[in-house]
């Protein structure tokens, strides 16, 4: 009973990793309507961000959030500007090919100027071990939690409470109609995207005292990120969160109770499953974001 209350405990802790990534994604494909293939990539370039601030300034990867958010918000809208704008009318696997190219570029960009070694931060707090009621955590995990808790309810009430959220939801359910009533509807998506990658830049900053950055590393993260948008919905936040957890519990049971090599086949026999019998997802509902 013991191993299965840390199994939980594991799971909720790896969700909530999941669920920082994954509402970002959400955002985009809620509001701006493309599935964006570079999401991983954007992981990976905060990831050297925090990693560069650190060598560099000493800079703790939590003090980094603030830089890397900035950062990756303003490369989103560049991203949604320069890229994504010009073939919103285009047909969606032109989008698709878009993100997926942006994606290849940023990997063999990062090859060329890191080389394919390991970065890590070092973050000895981060890594220090808590135990409760008999269950061990890192306090970067619990750091994690209270963040993806925190963001999902900060970007609710920004929805729900601001004209600019307002403006966002609107656009996200009919964009005539917010053309219509005047919205800038080409902001919204330039505002959408650099939100959805400040919750990767967020992300990037709380995942690299845990993991080594590496060209490749935002390339698991996106897949299962995927998987989570898919099983809680693609166009609600809220979705994305309870996904989370759920992809989280999956991956911790099911690597303890049938292999730690299975557990990705578990979870992509459930993506597999729900595009079949639930393709809105389990928590997904007509259209926009919540």
């Amino acid at each position: 009973m013991d191993v299965f209350i840390q199994l939980i405990v594991n799971g909720i802790m790896l969700g909530s990793m999941y669920a920082i990534i994954s509402v970002g994604l959400t955002l985009i494909f809620g509001v701006v309507r493309v599935v964006n293939f570079a999401h991983g990539e954007l992981l990976m370039v905060g990831m050297y961000a925090v990693y560069l601030l650190f060598a560099k300034f000493g800079l703790h990867p939590y003090a980094s959030a603030v830089p890397v958010v900035i950062l990756l918000f303003c490369l989103g809208m560049a991203i949604q500007r320069f890229i994504i704008q010009p073939l919103l009318n285009a047909d969606e696997h032109i989008q698709i090919f878009a993100t997926v190219g942006l994606s290849t570029a940023l990997v063999n960009l990062a090859l060329m100027l890191f080389g394919a070694d390991l970065y890590s931060v070092s973050a000895p707090d981060v890594r220090r071990s808590v135990t409760f009621a008999g269950n061990t955590v890192l306090v970067g995990q619990l750091v994690m939690l209270g963040a993806s808790i925190l963001l999902v309810g900060g970007l609710h009430a920004f929805m729900q409470t601001t004209a600019l959220g307002r403006a966002i939801r609107a656009t996200a359910q009919n964009r005539n109609a917010a053309l219509l009533m005047g919205v800038r509807v080409d902001r919204i998506y330039l505002v959408s995207f650099g939100l959805g990658a400040a919750c990767v830049g967020l992300a990037s900053a709380l995942v690299s005292p845990l993991f080594p950055a590496t060209p490749t590393v935002g390339t698991y993260f996106v897949l299962t990120a995927f998987v989570v948008v898919v099983l809680g919905g693609m166009r609600s936040m809220y979705g994305a969160f309870a996904g989370a957890m759920i992809i989280g519990l999956v991956d911790s049971l099911s690597a303890y109770y049938i292999a730690p090599d299975l557990k990705e086949v578990v979870y992509f026999a459930i993506f597999i499953l729900i595009l079949i019998f639930k393709p809105t997802g389990l928590f997904g509902f007509g259209r926009g974001t919540e």
